[in-house]
């Protein structure tokens, strides 16, 4: 009976243990396995499948210690039918009630999220040669390793204290303490516990604070072109959201600001473009906040990539009045799925971010936190970050390189840094034209159409992240790349 369960050769890069365990649960679950008759003796099943006696004997003792099967003396392992049972029994649906007249969602929805302006992001980019997604990171196995040590030390009895019970609405104080000492420095500041607070990654950050500080009546400037989620977000709030061109300098600050409630701005790698913005405008920035009583909401993602010149210290660094609420990742250049983030800010409005996170989820997961504070306290971020840097640096000079090569006729944003380049392409052709005959050829571009608010945008950018595609891919995407270009340029319908 058991023979189909294990049809399937085993996955090498999983543990065996494992799958043996989670395919005799499938089949005991099933009903293959009579009640009456004991499991395979360890030596049978050993030798049937190919694997050590003392594999299923540990299988084995796992399932006795779930309740899954109980030991019987001198006769063997079987399966606990009250227990299975007990797992099996669901209770038959009651008789739908109703006229037959579905719910009419429109009515009930005040808002639709699906309408909104969107990137659309590819799930299965790792199967395309060329991904110039943005975003993504290459894979380290170094520090994917020193992740795996770092979480099975939280794992163990020291640790286990610190994450297994509910936080309420605390954070991992180790957590808090490695972020001032070995992040913030980095950025020109420090804070204390109680000017910090830890989210699921930036976004959530970011929605965290326009919930507080937007509604309807309320105005927020934000960069255009700009990040298209933050927009997104503080549109969802009822806010006026009112486009601020970006130059060579980024945002410009001014009287154009009067009249703010929040200035959203990434002034580190500005997104999409990856502008630097200037000491200058910086401290004219901050200075136009107090003019005009405004806060200013800094969003100082890929902090770590600059490449050319002397880091800047941050808005919050150079922040004597407490308008700056500063937003940051700490798993973006590591490990983007992991999704922790931070909020610097005045503590009073910790206080209040505090509240309103235990109304959303309480706290991001204290076992994550935990494992975050051992891999800053052991050095493996720093250490991360410096390779991190050095890969990156090396594929920023290349594209640069192979853009100014092949495509002379492109017009390409200078940098200092980050993991994306903003392209303009040739005047009068479609950034989506491009994009969608790039990715028949299997590369994949991002349309910056999106990034724009005002009517009147060009819709001839696109945006190429490079920070998951291996080096020597750059050179021959970048070519696939302009066989695109040249295809819809000689197409007649563009």
């Amino acid at each position: 009976m058991l023979d189909r369960y294990f049809e399937q050769p085993f996955d090498q890069s999983a543990s065996l243990q494992h799958q043996i365990q989670e395919r005799l649960i499938q089949a005991i679950l099933d009903g293959a396995l009579s009640p009456v008759d004991p499991l395979p003796s360890s030596r049978a099943f050993a030798k049937t499948l190919k694997v050590s006696r003392n594999t299923i004997s540990i299988v084995y003792e796992r399932l006795h210690q779930d309740g899954f099967i109980t030991a019987k003396p001198r006769r063997g392992y079987f399966i606990d039918e009250n227990f299975v049972r007990e797992k099996l029994n669901v209770a038959p649906p009651r008789r739908q009630i109703g006229s037959g007249t579905r719910a009419d969602f429109d009515r009930f929805l005040p808002r639709r999220f699906t309408e909104q302006l969107n990137i659309a992001k590819r799930a299965d980019w790792r199967r395309f040669p060329y991904p110039f997604i943005y975003g993504q990171v290459g894979r380290d196995e170094i520090s994917v390793a020193r992740w795996r040590d770092c979480l099975r030390r939280a794992g163990t009895t020291r640790h286990v204290g610190t994450w297994a019970d509910d936080l309420f609405d605390s954070d991992d104080p180790l957590l808090l303490e490695q972020i001032s000492r070995r992040v913030l420095p980095q950025r020109g500041f420090r804070a204390g516990p109680d000017e910090l607070l830890i989210t699921v990654g930036a976004q959530n950050a970011i929605w965290m604070v326009a919930n507080l500080f937007l509604a309807p009546g309320r105005v927020i400037h934000v960069e255009d072109p700009g990040y298209v989620d933050a927009r997104n977000i503080f549109a969802a709030q009822g806010a006026t959201v009112i486009p601020s061109p970006v130059d060579r300098k980024g945002l410009k600050p001014g009287d154009n600001l009067a009249g703010a409630d929040l200035v959203y701005v990434t002034p580190g790698h500005q997104s999409p473009t990856n502008i630097t913005m200037p000491m200058e405008r910086r401290l004219a920035l901050l200075e136009a906040a107090s003019t005009h009583d405004f806060l200013i909401l800094e969003d100082d993602y890929e902090h770590e990539l600059n490449f050319v010149g002397a880091q800047h210290p941050t808005l919050k660094a150079l922040d004597g009045t407490g308008r700056v609420i500063h937003v940051g990742s700490l798993t973006k250049p590591l490990f983007p799925g992991i999704r922790l983030g931070f909020i610097a800010a005045d503590p009073e409005v910790i206080r209040e971010i505090r509240v309103l996170r235990r109304l959303m989820y309480r706290h991001p997961s204290a076992l994550a936190q935990r494992t975050m504070a051992l891999f800053l306290s052991e050095g493996h971020y720093d250490a991360h970050i410096r390779r991190h840097r050095r890969g990156m640096a090396d594929k920023w000079r290349e594209i640069l390189r192979e853009i100014d090569r092949q495509l002379p006729d492109c017009e390409l944003t200078m940098t200092t840094g980050g993991s994306g380049v903003w392209l303009a392409l040739p005047e009068g052709m479609d950034a989506g034209a491009v994009k969608a005959e790039a990715e028949a050829r299997g590369v994949l571009v991002e349309d910056g159409t999106p990034h724009y608010l005002r009517a009147d945008a060009p819709r001839n950018r696109l945006r190429l992240g490079f920070g998951a595609i291996d080096l020597a891919k750059i050179a021959p995407g970048i070519a696939e790349l302009k066989a695109a270009i040249e295809a819809v340029r000689n197409c007649p319908e563009s």
